[in-house]
């Protein structure tokens, strides 16, 4: 259906003219001679865009633009204007119009600006869909956000996701950086383009530089074919370098580069190609503990670990249990829709709400697919959960640390985690309180028992 355009102009040939110069380039357009029929037609008629004279008899065309902001304020407004109008025409861009046109202009030139004001007001609104889905809905991507940790993952996330520089998200296995990458994707300026996650510790050396970068034909044995890489399939978009700890420390310089100058060379080439990319990267590994040992470089660490964004364990955030219940069940149900299975008992419930979760949200995934697969009954009981939501492990709490001497670092780690629970996840506030900095609570958590 074309987008509905209601010109408005006291000159009734003009906005006649007008009005056919636009439905010949696709438009529906409609003239209207008097001011006052126009403001009763933007409240009964559904608009896309406005295209309005400012002076004119009975209502101006300034009042016109703030009657339609009113009634519809993601509606563009264009106003047409003489040369000794301008100034007016400024005021209204202030007001709130897209763009004026001072008279006489061609009927391309207003086609050009009607089409450009109708996407920006559709990019507008995918953005604003967005922005309140990331924002406001409990669930997203197998994310829920009824916790105070995840809102801050979000608000962060929303914060960041038209900025061009890389994001680090960093958690344990299982804790659904992917998803939480995807949505910042989703939410940006970037979203209709592609997003390409790439794990970087599925692929041997050779074979992921492959993947990320491509190769010429003939470059190494079985190339028998040329491959534009993900760098390039990504193009526009955003790729996601999955266990980035993992990447071998030599495909690392080449990464670095490519994310400097923003090209990349395919394997046996000697040409490189442009690339706009948006960088973003997950690990569950202390990366700068790695660049200590030399496992990581350093100077890649500091590239990409411009926005640090922490995903909080299932275990720091059980608010958000009864909601993510709630959604894989239903995925799950949805994916396999001989079960029987409706609902989780009352002390089904209770049983996953104590587990400790150390495979965090994929756990909880794989116990309820479990049990949609396996149930035999509408209703299930905490008998039919897996048995391993049993053996839960003990919790840090400070009275854990009696029964023996324990080693020091295993003290630090059992307190430190417990102190993390305390403090909902958040490391920043967790590391304030015990009088240390993040890196070293990060080293304090890592520390194995002797």
């Amino acid at each position: 259906m074309p987008p509905r355009v209601l010109v408005v102009d006291d000159d009734l040939d003009l906005a006649e003219t007008l009005a056919e110069g636009l439905g010949d380039r696709g438009y529906d357009a409609s003239p209207c001679a008097s001011s006052v029929m126009a403001a009763q037609r933007l409240a009964d008629e559904p608009f896309d865009a406005l295209v309005t004279d400012l002076r004119m008899p009975e209502v101006h065309g300034m009042d016109l633009l703030a009657r339609s902001r009113s009634l519809a304020p993601e509606r563009p407004v264009l106003v047409m204007t003489a040369y000794g109008g301008v100034e007016t025409a400024i005021d209204a861009i202030r007001q709130g119009a897209y763009h004026y046109l001072t008279k006489p202009f061609t009927l391309d030139e207003l086609a050009l600006f009607v089409g450009r004001a109708l996407e920006n007001a559709r990019l507008r609104g995918e953005a604003r869909s967005l922005r309140a889905a990331l924002r406001d809905q409990a669930s997203l991507g197998g994310l829920v956000a009824a916790s105070a940790p995840m809102r801050e993952v979000f608000d962060l996330v929303a914060r960041v996701a038209d900025a061009a520089s890389p994001v680090l998200f960093v958690g344990e296995t299982g804790t659904g950086k992917t998803a939480v990458a995807r949505a910042l994707h989703l939410t940006s300026r970037r979203a209709q383009a592609p997003f390409v996650a790439v794990n970087c510790a599925a692929l041997p050396e050779a074979l992921l530089e492959s993947e990320l970068f491509g190769h010429v034909k003939g470059a190494f044995t079985g190339a028998t074919a040329s491959a534009k890489g993900l760098f390039a399939e990504a193009e526009g978009g955003t790729l996601l370098l999955d266990e980035i700890g993992e990447m071998p420390v030599a495909l690392q310089a080449k990464l670095l580069r490519a994310i400097e100058t923003g090209r990349v060379r395919a394997v046996g080439s000697t040409k490189e190609r442009e690339v706009d990319v948006r960088i973003l990267a997950a690990t569950h590994r202390d990366l700068r503990e790695r660049a200590r040992t030399g496992d990581f470089r350093e100077d890649l660490l500091y590239r990409l670990d411009v926005v640090t964004i922490e995903i909080p364990a299932l275990r720091h955030r059980r608010d958000d249990i009864p909601a993510l219940l709630e959604h894989l069940l239903a995925s799950a149900r949805a994916r396999h829709p001989q079960s029987p299975v409706q609902r989780l008992a009352a002390e089904a419930t209770q049983k996953l709400l104590e587990y400790a979760w150390p495979g965090n949200v994929r756990e909880l995934a794989h116990a309820i697919e479990r049990t949609v697969v396996l149930g035999r009954t509408e209703e299930v009981g905490a008998a039919d959960l897996p048995p391993t939501l049993s053996s839960t492990p003990p919790s840090p709490l400070p009275e854990a640390l009696g029964g023996g001497v324990l080693p020091i670092r295993e003290v630090q780690r059992r307190y430190a985690t417990w102190a993390l629970e305390r403090f909902g996840g958040h490391r920043t506030r967790t590391a304030e309180a015990l009088g240390v900095d993040v890196k070293t609570l990060a080293k304090w958590l890592s520390t194995e028992g002797e």
